[in-house]
């Protein structure tokens, strides 16, 4: 086998140059992604650990923090039910046997995801 032999209708084989070139692209973007989290999770902190007596702007911090940390966990909890429902579907097609199984297994793991993205709400509600 030549080892830049392409698959049948591919275009770019994985040890092209364009493909490193992709492939730093995509990292560039995931860095990025990364350097904006981790921004918004540094500033959290001093919006939560404000005063009731803090000035007029301090309750306006304290939602905005209050409002990533939710988006970030309906982010994170869409992310899980889907990988869920997926897995789950898999299983189910390669086995219909045990279908009931797996479909138990995916209702409870759902339920889990769930509750942790109401328990980030309650605690967003408690502390604003």
């Amino acid at each position: 086998m030549v080892p830049f032999q392409c698959e049948p209708g591919c275009t770019v084989s994985g040890n092209h140059l364009l493909a490193a070139i992709h492939k730093e692209e995509v990292m560039k973007k995931w860095t990025m992604v990364l350097v904006a989290l981790a921004a918004v999770m540094l500033m959290a902190p001093s919006a939560f650990a404000q005063d009731s007596a803090a000035a007029a702007g301090g309750k306006g911090l304290m939602a905005i923090a209050a409002g990533f940390g939710m988006a970030l966990a309906a982010f994170g909890g869409a992310l899980g039910q889907g990988r869920i429902a997926s897995a789950a579907c898999e299983g189910m097609a390669r086995n219909p046997g045990a279908a009931a199984a797996i479909r138990a297994a995916m209702i409870l793991g759902l339920v889990f995801v769930e509750t942790l993205a109401l328990f980030t709400l309650v605690i967003i509600f408690v502390k604003i």
